[in-house]
């Protein structure tokens, strides 16, 4: 059904290049209890991405705020913190781990319209797909690819910016009532609270194959030349402060690995590299396949492959028992499977079987709502499996 379309605020934003107008700004969102908050950032460009406008959107004002222009957005950490404000985001992990990574700024009071669309069954929870569902709004994604680190930012570029968040606040509003309505406001809340405290991982220890797709398909030597392409990768990145996918791309590294042309005139044969790619780091690259394949046997890299548990046949019994009773409910609520339980979980507890109320609260796997909602369903279940 088509709801009441929110007013558009598109043009009237204000932007927010200086402390004197955050602060400002600070001040009339301390009175809010609600907010919608997006961002956009400029990894598509640089090597180290980072956040190039905070949008937030209040009742009556949306704005746009310029962290390239203000180094020190401090005094937006109480309002984020703050638990009787509520921060709607749409798509919430990544906004979270890059306001902490960059700003050091903590979310509590979350609530995610995209997980919330997941719970109710939404085919598509895109934030382009749920607003033509239910405002009939057409977003115009023209300006999503840009490069959003660039200044000064054309006026239609902001003003891009300002609008998707304009919608958060009435999405929220109809999502909230029809969670409550269907009874899984409570799940989504936890989930939300759980997605708040998220935070971006440290990549810079270690080897960086095994987190490549594909590697598995590699032998130790094969893995050995990845490492060292991957390596040559990053450094060249990093000096260019280009994204990783602008040196070369993931599959080009993995025919390189596969290939180990260890000449230019070999490089050229495989076809792998563009001619501008060859002259700025085709001696680069054959330096590195060179110097992998000359690592002593001994000293290749393995890939470390997880081995299966031996499961024994009464544990496979109540994980087919379970994942009956799940796929079964979920056609009933009409929501995604691993929404309810996802299998890693029904391993869990089918290894572990919990029989009791309380024992399954322990399950540091299990979330409250699981446990409260479908905990004498589970419990039922491994009674009767045994």
């Amino acid at each position: 059904s088509r709801r009441k379309m929110p007013r558009r605020g598109t043009h009237n934003y204000l932007m927010i290049d200086s402390i004197p107008k955050l602060e400002k700004f600070a001040g009339r969102l301390e009175k809010q209890k609600i907010i919608g908050v997006d961002l956009e950032a400029d990894s598509m460009y640089h090597f180290k991405e980072k956040v190039c406008l905070i949008q937030i959107a209040m009742k009556h004002a949306t704005a746009v705020i310029d962290p390239l222009q203000i180094k020190n957005l401090s005094v937006l950490k109480p309002v984020f913190r703050r638990p009787d404000i509520q921060k709607i985001f749409h798509g919430a992990d990544y906004d979270v781990r890059s306001l902490y990574r960059d700003f050091n700024i903590s979310v509590n009071n979350l609530f995610d319209t995209e997980l919330a669309c997941r719970f109710l069954g939404y085919n598509e929870s895109g934030l382009e797909a749920v607003l033509k569902k239910r405002f009939k709004v057409r977003l115009n994604k023209k300006y999503q690819r840009k490069d959003w680190s660039k200044r000064p930012l054309p006026k239609e570029m902001i003003a891009y910016a300002a609008k998707d968040v304009h919608y958060l606040m009435p999405l929220a509003k109809g999502l909230h009532q029809e969670l409550k309505h269907k009874g899984r406001l409570s799940w989504v809340e936890e989930e939300c609270t759980y997605l708040s405290k998220v935070r971006a991982a440290n990549t810079d220890e270690g080897p960086l194959f095994p987190g490549f797709k594909g590697a598995g398909k590699l032998g130790p030597r094969g893995l050995a030349v990845l490492e060292e392409l991957l390596q040559l990768r990053k450094k060249m990145a990093q000096q260019q402060n280009r994204p990783l996918f602008r040196i070369i791309g993931n599959r080009s590294i993995l025919a390189l690995a596969e290939t180990r042309p260890q000449s230019i005139r070999k490089l050229q044969k495989t076809e792998v590299l563009g001619t501008k790619q060859i002259d700025r780091y085709g001696k680069a690259v054959i330096a590195a396949v060179k110097k992998a394949l000359q690592i002593p046997a001994k000293d290749l890299p393995k890939y470390p492959r997880k081995t299966a548990p031996h499961v024994p046949a009464i544990v496979a019994k109540r994980v087919k028992e379970l994942r009956n009773w799940r796929d079964h409910l979920a056609k009933h609520l009409e929501i995604d499977p691993a929404i309810i339980c996802t299998k890693a979980l029904i391993s869990a507890i089918a290894v572990q079987r919990p029989l009791t109320a309380s024992s399954l609260l322990k399950m540091k796997e299990l979330k409250n709502w699981q446990a409260t909602e479908f905990g004498s369903d589970i419990i039922e279940i491994l009674k009767t499996v045994g």
